[in-house]
């Protein structure tokens, strides 16, 4: 296997470990206790963000192996758009496309509401309740 696409891969890998740990870390009572973590304080908008960054890192993963490599600028872009070539080509099974759309249309929900709350206070501070998305990070 390529290296680059291994390194992809185990980002890929990273950030859905991060996720998962995260939501646990939400939910368990005795993870929460353990780690002190204060009541209603949740990492839900994390385990949404990671879930977005391991689906695009795996994205990345195949296009390289596929000899398509995306980079920057709009590299988010790039990827998605090649991704979504192959999969409507039917070259790889739509549902991955389905999943990808999917946690893209999440985190531009988090995107958003984190620029509207950038441009209230003018500064890089967010008071969006993480509770608000348990139905996403699940």
């Amino acid at each position: 296997m390529d290296s680059g696409v291994r390194i992809y891969l185990d980002r890929a890998e990273n950030k859905i470990i991060l996720a998962k740990t995260n939501f646990e870390i939400s939910t368990s009572g005795p993870i929460r206790d353990t780690l002190k973590i204060p009541k209603g304080q949740t990492f839900f908008n994390d385990v949404i963000s990671q879930c977005y960054f391991s689906i695009f890192y795996a994205a990345k993963a195949y296009l390289l192996s596929k000899g398509i490599e995306t980079k920057a600028p709009e590299e988010h872009r790039k990827t998605y758009d090649s991704f979504k070539a192959i999969a409507t080509s039917g070259s790889l099974d739509k549902q991955l496309l389905d999943i990808y759309d999917a946690e893209a249309e999440k985190a531009s929900v988090l995107l958003k509401i984190f620029s509207l709350e950038k441009s209230k206070r003018g500064r890089f501070t967010y008071d969006v309740n993480s509770n608000a998305n348990i139905p996403y990070a699940k």
